[in-house]
């Protein structure tokens, strides 16, 4: 086990190398467990998280891939609201399907451009 998440972590050390959030265009970032998933806007230039959103508050009785794509719909409607248009995606070391694809295309739907 801990060889796969060191794979992760470098993985993830690989993009945070080459994405850097702005106060224009912050850098839209995943975190998947197991039971949940979170969502967060960041400005890496001032260290702060613009807007967050995570399945904690939403209902328990949807399925995980739907719960996804509700993820990605609030906050693409938050991060509207802040009059932020334009994201980078840090798919954090996960690989670009299931659950962070979902979060990924609904925040594209409602209509964040990556």
């Amino acid at each position: 086990m801990l060889e796969k998440q060191r794979k992760k972590y470098r993985r993830h050390c690989k993009i945070r190398a080459k994405i850097i959030g702005s106060k224009k265009r912050p850098r839209f970032s995943v975190f998947r467990s197991n039971q949940h998933i979170y969502a967060q806007l960041i400005d890496d230039e001032e260290g702060k998280t613009l807007v967050s959103v995570s399945d904690l508050k939403l209902k328990k009785n949807i399925k995980k891939m739907e719960m996804s794509s509700e993820i990605g719909k609030l906050i693409a409607e938050k991060a509207l609201e802040k009059k932020i248009k334009e994201v980078v995606f840090d798919r954090g070391g996960y690989k670009y399907h299931g659950r962070i694809k979902a979060v990924a295309e609904a925040a594209r739907k409602g209509g964040l451009k990556f």
